[in-house]
């Protein structure tokens, strides 16, 4: 392996682990603000319950994410310096406005979200728990806008070989940005939605529930049963924008080897790009056209249209079958227990009583939303090559020249290291749910300690 594959294992290494905790704690936090605005409203102590448990979860979430971005903002000097070189004029800034407008607004008002209980007035620890909620989300705005632009790159201009920004509008809103920032806090929806499902349907389980554990789970799986079907639009919407910007991904994913009307859906297959076929595949007439164009005799253009400009087939085509196989999944789950739930509307005490194994099931999809967040991922990523910045600039042209052996020592360490840390955020994760703390409420209560100024 050269120095080029390897810079970019040790990438996607990073990116995947940081990926995993953002997806959670986008969401988490409205859920956060939603158990604690409940609370308030009804004094039902099985909301702060819930509200303290996930808390717990979303500070240690938080915390990793926050290490391994880090660390993963070190490379582009390591690995790939010809990137901020030549694209800094534009990626800096943005990613400048995530620090200040995001990352600050977060580390400033967590320390209040999470250890202000019964030290401030619950109109302070709310609004406190608001502004985290925001933070995180405008974080995923920054980020994503540099992402998308690397994707669908406007206002720009070129000169002496850096990108310099001609509208900061045009940057900020480029072609795709709204379709996947609205993919990626649905995405994030559901990762926390089938994360809370799934411990609690643990807790269930074990017999470890508490009554937040119920409340809790009955919000994971109504936002969840929302949330899913409205992916499954957006998720329309950012192909047929794909199709327009990147033409060469939409033809990886559905391994579309020559240009053609009425181009069949491939089920499954394998991607073979020595013979330039699909190997066994599984087919429906005409689909990919009436999916990706909304025209069953639409034209769609193969890979032989993009000679040494086009994303390696196999894993594209793979991801993103990984991807809606487990949301179709995700989507029966959600609704099956929502529907299990609404049969339940009547019990007077608000108790979740699903069947064994549903309940297992959910337990089984707790990460699901990783490996669909993933795989997404891996979609967007991968499919954008050969380019960093896409049509423009190749991922070749900015890569360092470190030797490889030196690379393949800190991407084994970073293997390690991410491996660890996985398997005990994990295990902490299993060990929270099967030992809940609960908190005794405070001597004074929020209103008291509001009206007395704190």
């Amino acid at each position: 392996m050269d120095t080029l594959i390897l810079s970019r294992i040790q990438f996607a290494t990073n990116i995947s682990f940081h990926i995993l905790f953002p997806s959670i704690t986008i969401a988490l936090c409205w859920f956060l603000l939603f158990f604690r605005y409940r609370f308030i409203k009804t004094r039902d102590p099985a909301w702060e319950e819930a509200y303290y448990f996930w808390t717990k979860i979303f500070a240690l979430s938080f915390a990793l994410g926050v290490v391994s971005g880090i660390v993963m903002s070190f490379q582009f000097g390591t690995n790939w310096p010809g990137f901020m070189e030549k694209a800094g004029n534009i990626a800096g800034p943005l990613l400048g406005y995530e620090v200040l407008t995001a990352f600050f607004l977060e580390a400033s008002f967590l320390g209040i979200m999470l250890f202000g209980r019964g030290r401030v007035s619950e109109r302070v620890h709310l609004a406190a728990t608001a502004l985290v909620a925001l933070g995180t989300t405008m974080s995923a705005f920054w980020i994503l806008s540099l992402n998308s632009w690397m994707q669908t790159p406007a206002g720009y201009e070129i000169v002496n070989g850096q990108f310099h920004a001609t509208s900061w509008l045009a940057v900020v809103f480029n072609p795709s940005f709204p379709y996947r920032l609205t993919h990626k806090l649905l995405a994030s929806t559901l990762t926390a939605s089938f994360l809370i499902a799934g411990l609690s349907a643990w807790q269930l389980i074990k017999g470890s529930a508490t009554a937040g554990t119920h409340k809790a789970m009955r919000a994971a799986i109504v936002a969840a049963s929302i949330a899913m079907p409205l992916q499954f639009l957006a998720g329309d919407a950012h192909g047929l924008n794909t199709l327009e910007h990147q033409p060469a991904k939409i033809a990886a994913i559905e391994g579309i080897w020559h240009t053609e009307k009425g181009a069949p859906l491939t089920l499954f297959g394998w991607p073979d790009e020595a013979t330039g076929t699909t190997r066994y595949a599984v087919q429906i007439p005409k689909m990919a056209s009436l999916i990706l164009a909304h025209d069953i005799d639409a034209e769609l253009k193969g890979l032989n249209e993009f000679p040494n400009a086009h994303p390696p087939v196999a894993p594209v085509f793979w991801a993103f079958r990984i991807m809606v196989g487990v949301g179709s999944l995700m989507l029966l789950v959600a609704w099956f227990s929502a529907w299990r739930l609404w049969r339940q509307r009547r019990d007077t005490d608000r108790q979740i009583r699903l069947p064994k194994p549903l309940l297992y099931t959910l337990a089984a999809m707790t990460f699901s939303g990783w490996l669909a967040t993933l795989s997404g991922w891996y979609v967007t990523e991968i499919g954008r090559q050969p380019f960093i910045v896409y049509g423009l600039l190749r991922t070749s042209d900015i890569a360092s020249h470190i030797a490889p052996p030196m690379i393949a020592v800190t991407l084994t360490a970073y293997l390690l290291v991410y491996g660890l840390l996985l398997v005990t955020y994990v295990g902490v994760l299993k060990y929270m749910a099967e030992h809940p703390v609960t908190h005794p409420p405070y001597p004074g209560s929020g209103a008291e300690l509001g009206k007395a100024g704190v």
